[in-house]
């Protein structure tokens, strides 16, 4: 059964992204329950802001699961990619990552490498090497996840954000590149109206290998309120068999309560419940 997520961030630098609640990670859980969220899906600034005996109990006291935690932070707050040409760098980003594997993986929620994959054409950086530095990141962070019986979520970004990853096929095949089979995809829908001829198409060639869904409108607005047209979309995942969360990761448009509910109404719409 597809799952119900909504994003909170609390990195203070990322207050003009896209993530639905700011923050206030009490805050965003009781009204994400309120709303009738399944689960909150959190961005934290590093591993230690969180306290996780804290956030299981507002898990717990809201009856909310956890679908992801994002490691976004790792870049906008630290400067780390896991392309970077320094050694150390790129260590400090694995390490990085690995906290917050250890921080989701005992709650069942697996992390999420998008920003932090970085891009080839910089500091005199080819596109083999920045390959080759991504893969072997993705093998040991894949293996390190699977001690929590989760897996490592890898996200292909748009051109603008990156360009190792782009497509759901570029994904797909970087995957079934590697030795892990513990990495999986997130389908992030603003992205993919970027980069996908057709989207739902999209879905059904990335099949079991999607893991995680940011559902989001064409403009990055909540759904609904774009150009997306959410129906095959909807189709292609209940094609698939998919099962795993779609979490709004959303700009809080007009205001954070407003695209929360807006979003959990896009979601009874488009994947009702019997």
């Amino acid at each position: 059964m597809l799952r119900s997520a909504v994003t909170i961030s609390l990195v203070e630098e990322a207050r003009q992204g896209p993530f639905v609640f700011h923050g206030d990670l009490a805050g965003g859980c009781r009204k994400a329950a309120e709303l009738g969220f399944d689960a909150v899906e959190v961005f934290p600034p590093q591993a230690d802001a969180v306290d996780p005996k804290a956030l299981k109990q507002l898990l717990v006291d809201h009856h909310l699961t956890l679908a992801a935690v994002g490691t976004g932070a790792g870049r906008i707050r630290h400067g780390l990619e896991l392309t970077a040409n320094d050694e150390s760098k790129r260590r400090a980003a694995r390490d990085f990552i690995r906290t917050i594997i250890d921080l989701g993986g005992p709650l069942g929620a697996p992390a999420i490498i998008g920003s932090m994959q970085g891009r080839h054409g910089v500091d005199g950086i080819d596109a083999p090497t920045a390959r080759a530095r991504l893969s072997e990141a993705l093998e040991e962070l894949g293996e390190y996840a699977r001690q929590y019986d989760v897996p490592l979520i890898y996200e292909p970004l748009n051109r603008y954000e990156t360009n190792m990853c782009n497509t759901v096929e570029q994904g797909v095949a970087l995957l079934r590149s590697l030795s892990t089979r513990n990495v999986r995809l997130l389908a992030d829908l603003f992205h993919m109206n970027i980069e996908e001829v057709d989207v739902a198409a999209a879905l059904r060639e990335g099949a079991d290998l999607i893991g995680h869904v940011h559902f989001v409108d064409s403009n990055r607005r909540p759904a609904g309120c774009g150009h997306m047209d959410f129906a095959p979309i909807a189709a292609a995942l209940q094609a698939i068999g998919y099962e795993h969360y779609v979490s709004a990761e959303a700009f809080p448009w007009p205001d954070s309560d407003a695209a929360a509910a807006q979003t959990i109404e896009a979601y009874k719409k488009f994947f009702p419940r019997g």
